[in-house]
């Protein structure tokens, strides 16, 4: 039997260390190190394995099968692979184990047997919930275990085309001393449900809970073992959920897939920028339509702005669904550099409808938004704005311009404010050129009154 060696890894990092801490040196968190025993020697991988070309292995089985879920399929760049493990992780009650329902019955009707193996849930709630998305399809099939051995046996048994495991945090291995869970529990199935991929054929789902700072929990070591990393987030008091890829061996990670939550379910969410816009009053100060890009995926979100004074007190900022200290950024540069007096008012910005904003390509919209707001002048409802805002005041271009611009003419824009060096928008749409955030604010009018006052 190989030697054992001692070492601690904290469980929201996985970073090793050789003593135990009360505070993980890497990530800050407290009481997150637990003690991991493993192998001191390993034996050699392929010890009787010739040398041999790439060209002699089958890469057929590299090519994605779809799961017949649009959003998902966009995702991962075409379906699921067979014998890779994919790892997706979200807020309790975000909707993780709907989603992977959704694709198990999915996968089930088009004739792939899917086994579900349940831990948290008794198989009469899943078969519950799989009755209000639909009808149950014949091949889908539940396990009702937590032992490691047991759900490895029951794959190479039935050997599925889809297997999804709920969750990854309730399977254990016997053999080994630890708390369902923990570092060494979670690290030891994942690698034992990876080796059953492979041998097998399977593809694996894998549902993972997040720490209250959103990262993968028990622990973000499981990030190197699995094959994908899918990232399900959504704010639990709107109906959109976004799913995105943080790892993908077998295709790019530069989509994003949108749904809703519906009374049957989750639905895919085709065309995101409609959706956010749907709700919108044209005509309102301090709303301004911004062209972001979530990976590379064009979405053209509402940002609102709200002055109210507060007397004579320094300016707060205040902020949902945008990054703080950007936020910070830009109305430092509206004070400096546009000349626009905060002073003695208490500014509220929010990307509308559950959106999230945390691109520099939005600089520009909310700095125009909150001088709208504070000016109370509205900007014109054919108007949106894209462009990074520098500490000179300058207005810098952004990456995927052309197709930010593509995107607001489809959807009835008419005017843009863009960077002077920005490429030709489509026939239609007029673009509006500046080098300067002052130079913004003057062509869309949001100026003060000629005393110096902020128009009432």
């Amino acid at each position: 039997m190989a030697k054992q060696r001692q070492v601690f890894v904290c469980r929201d990092c996985g970073a090793e260390s050789v003593s135990w801490a009360g505070q993980c040196p890497q990530c800050g968190g407290w009481a997150t190190i637990e003690e991991l025993s493993v192998p001191k020697v390993r034996a050699a991988r392929g010890a009787d394995s010739p040398v041999r070309s790439l060209t002699d292995f089958d890469i057929t089985g590299a090519v994605p099968v779809p799961t017949g879920i649009d959003e998902v399929d966009r995702v991962l760049g075409g379906g699921l692979v067979a014998a890779s493990v994919a790892l997706i992780g979200g807020e309790p009650g975000i909707g993780k184990s709907t989603l992977t329902l959704q694709m198990a019955m999915s996968v089930a009707e088009s004739g792939g047997s899917v086994i579900i193996v349940t831990g948290e849930e008794a198989p009469t709630q899943v078969a519950a919930r799989a009755g209000r998305l639909g009808d149950i399809p014949e091949h889908l099939s539940v396990v009702d275990a937590t032992d490691i051995n047991v759900v490895c046996a029951s794959i190479e048994a039935e050997r599925p085309q889809l297997a999804v495991i709920d969750s990854i945090q309730t399977v254990q291995c016997p053999d080994i001393d630890s708390a369902p869970g923990s570092v060494t529990q979670v690290r030891a199935a994942a690698n034992r449900l990876v080796d059953v991929a492979k041998r097998t054929g399977t593809s694996i789902v894998l549902i993972g809970h997040v720490t209250k700072d959103g990262n993968l929990a028990g622990p973000r070591l499981l990030e190197h073992v699995v094959d994908t990393v899918l990232s399900f987030t959504g704010d639990r008091h709107h109906d959109l959920r976004f799913l995105r890829t943080v790892k993908h061996r077998f295709g790019p990670t530069s989509e994003v897939g949108v749904f809703e939550m519906v009374a049957t379910g989750l639905a895919a969410v085709a065309d995101p920028s409609e959706r956010f816009l749907s709700d919108r009053q044209a005509g309102v100060p301090g709303s301004v339509v911004v062209a972001t890009v979530d990976n590379q995926r064009p979405v053209l979100v509402e940002v609102q702005a709200l002055a109210t004074p507060q007397g004579d007190r320094p300016p707060r900022i205040n902020n949902q669904g945008m990054i703080n200290n950007r936020v910070e950024l830009i109305t430092a540069v509206l004070r400096r550099r546009a000349k626009v007096d905060l002073w003695g008012w208490e500014i509220f910005a929010s990307a509308a409808g559950g959106a999230e904003v945390r691109e520099p390509g939005a600089d520009l919209g909310i700095a125009v938004a909150i001088a709208s707001g504070l000016f109370n002048q509205a900007v014109g409802p054919d108007v949106v704005c894209v462009g990074e805002i520098g500490l000179a005041g300058e207005v810098r271009s952004v990456a995927q311009l052309e197709r930010r611009l593509q995107e607001a003419f489809r959807l009835g824009f008419r005017r843009a404010i863009v960077p002077t060096s920005a490429p030709a928008g489509p026939t239609g749409l007029e673009l509006i050129r500046v080098n300067s955030l002052s130079y913004a604010l003057q062509e869309l009018g949001l100026e003060a009154d000629i005393d110096g006052s902020i128009a009432a």
